[in-house]
């Protein structure tokens, strides 16, 4: 984090996204995780320098060169758990359909839903497409959050060393250093065909649609 007041921006967004949403909704089958009443967004933002997300209701600028639908995957480093480097185009899923999901960080409750429900929710999805997360929590955290998750169906990477991802797609928040939250569908030419970046920083994507479009890319080829 950032020090002075960018920390106290830093320390309330994050204390904001966890309280997030407190109504249960119930739980999935064959998990203990209780999933919450929490907004989907409606519409994107548009990713890059110049744009902005809210934070209830508060704008906070993007950084970088914004990604957008048609554009290919670009090539940038993200650490995998045991801190070794892997290209975000080169993944273990290349050459199949892959789901990208971008959060925040995973120590709230608005992205531990999110990747709960793309672990969880993807009805069989993930026999047959990548299903990826990237934040700028450590790897170790990440690790920790899959383990005491029970997530074994999803590819953590992080983007910690320096946020490299998310200046090169167009989705850090400088301030308070983080990426903005979103979700992407690649095909299996490395062409981003779906992509919402949520306007309002504690509210879900649509992940529901994603999966769709997924699918729909599936049945397809």
């Amino acid at each position: 984090m950032q020090t002075g007041n960018c920390w106290f921006i830093g320390a309330a967004l994050c204390l904001s996204l966890g309280l997030a949403g407190c109504g249960s909704t119930g739980s999935s089958a064959g998990t203990s995780f209780l999933y919450k009443n929490i907004t989907v967004a409606d519409g994107s933002a548009v990713a890059g320098e110049g744009n902005n997300i809210l934070f209830k209701g508060s704008p906070l600028m993007l950084s970088g060169n914004g990604i957008k639908i048609g554009d290919q995957l670009r090539d940038v480093k993200v650490a995998q758990d045991d801190l070794s480097l892997i290209n975000i185009v080169h993944t273990k899923g290349e050459g199949k359909v892959r789901i990208i999901s971008i959060v925040p960080s995973l120590d709230t409750k608005v992205c531990e839903q999110q990747t709960h429900h793309l672990s969880e929710r993807n009805r069989g999805l993930d026999k047959m497409v990548e299903l990826i997360t990237v934040s700028v929590d450590t790897p170790f955290a990440q690790k920790r959050f899959a383990e005491e998750a029970k997530i074994d169906n999803v590819t953590f990477l992080s983007d910690y060393r320096g946020a490299e991802f998310g200046k090169t797609y167009g989705l850090f928040l400088k301030d308070p250093h983080i990426l903005a939250r979103a979700v992407m569908v690649v095909d299996k030419q490395n062409t981003i065909r779906y992509l919402q970046i949520t306007p309002e920083l504690t509210q879900l994507p649509n992940m529901e649609e994603a999966f769709q479009f997924a699918r729909s890319l599936i049945t397809a080829s």
